[in-house]
């Protein structure tokens, strides 16, 4: 038996995985723990118990094993650079923060190719929807790996691609959310008192889409901002208020200002859930909207769907500030936050969109 103080970011089954063992060992020898879905603290101890032989993980990368948040976001940063330092040295690959979020976590971009056309993918809007995120970064680390290896990846040719186009990935918009949501809230978290406000003393946070200020980052833009926001709650909420003004967040003006700093052609959102894929916006959307949404579709099965009959929203900012495609792919379906044997849907009906998204 051993002590592990729990860290900022950990969940239940963040420790068993680190320690090889079931999150169901951990609560059996930590009784202050309910169940699976409980939060531990920053601070808290916990009994390790001692194992004879670690568990054996099969075939770990494509499944989702523990929840995905900013810390784990900082740990994959530091391995790329590791792992692909002559590619960050030629300028292939960059990673670099546009912003912070109110509680300081840096907001990662990472620029991948060298070609002319840039493309934007984003994730981790809402959160509840963190596999959003662990889409995107396990879709950058295989990207990577078979780049490297000058390897063919279903079908796509890497490194002709990567001389056309350069993908630019957010991965994760709203890390103060998706850390509330995974870990709850605590006396020394900075914003304890007003989170508790916003969720009317409530100390579950499944639900909580917002970010950490109570505001919905996809309804904080200038497109129809004022429609949504008259249609929304009126006060920071868990989700769906959309904010004194559009952009007021820090979050989204990163996004914002990214976004005017570059080229796009186009841009994927991924959001959590339903299995569509929105590409309209009142009318802005550019004739070739239908026919990528459809290319989309084929390769994910996905359903196109015109509009989300909603505004605010980046997609719908990004169609009418520039005229060009904007797609918002919900993946999974079920109740956010998906469960983690959901990864495997995702991973499946999405890394050929992810890929065909570069070609349109």
């Amino acid at each position: 038996m051993r002590a592990y103080t729990v860290q900022k970011g950990d969940t239940i089954r963040k420790v068993a995985v680190k320690f090889g063992i079931r999150p169901f060992d951990l609560i059996l020898f930590n009784r202050q723990i309910m169940n699976e879905k409980s939060y531990i603290y920053p601070g808290e101890v916990l009994e390790i118990p001692a194992i004879t032989k670690a568990l054996t993980l099969q075939n770990a990368h494509f499944q989702c094993l523990c929840e995905y948040g900013p810390t784990d976001l900082d740990w994959d940063v530091k391995s790329l650079q590791e792992n692909y330092r002559d590619y960050i040295s030629t300028h292939f690959l960059s990673i670099n923060t546009m912003g912070q979020s109110v509680l300081s976590h840096p907001l990662y971009s990472f620029k991948i190719g060298s070609g002319k056309k840039e493309i934007f993918y984003s994730g981790g809007w809402h959160a509840n929807e963190w596999l959003t995120s662990k889409f995107l970064m396990t879709f950058i680390e295989e990207l990577l790996h078979h780049y490297k290896n000058k390897q063919r990846w279903h079908g796509y040719e890497l490194k002709d691609l990567f001389q056309k186009v350069t993908l630019y990935i957010v991965p994760l918009v709203n890390p103060d959310g998706v850390e509330l949501v995974q870990q709850g809230i605590y006396p020394e978290h900075p914003m304890y008192k007003e989170v508790l406000t916003i969720n009317k003393g409530c100390t579950e946070f499944d639900h909580w889409s917002s970010n950490i200020r109570g505001v919905d980052l996809n309804h904080q833009w200038p497109a129809g901002w004022e429609i949504e926001a008259d249609e929304s709650p009126q006060q920071p909420w868990p989700r769906h208020y959309s904010g004194t003004a559009p952009l007021t967040e820090p979050e989204a003006r990163a996004v914002y200002d990214f976004t005017r700093s570059h080229n796009f052609s186009h841009v994927l959102a991924f959001h959590s859930q339903g299995q569509v894929i929105y590409w309209g916006y009142r009318g802005y959307e550019p004739a070739e909207s239908k026919e990528m949404v459809e290319r989309l579709s084929l390769v994910s099965s996905y359903v196109p769907v015109h509009t989300a009959e909603s505004d605010g929203g980046y997609k719908d900012w990004f169609i009418q500030e520039t005229g060009r495609p904007g797609f918002t792919i919900e993946v999974g379906v079920g109740t956010n936050p998906l469960p983690l044997s959901s990864f495997s849907e995702i991973w499946s009906n999405n890394v050929l969109l992810a890929l065909e998204g570069l070609i349109l």
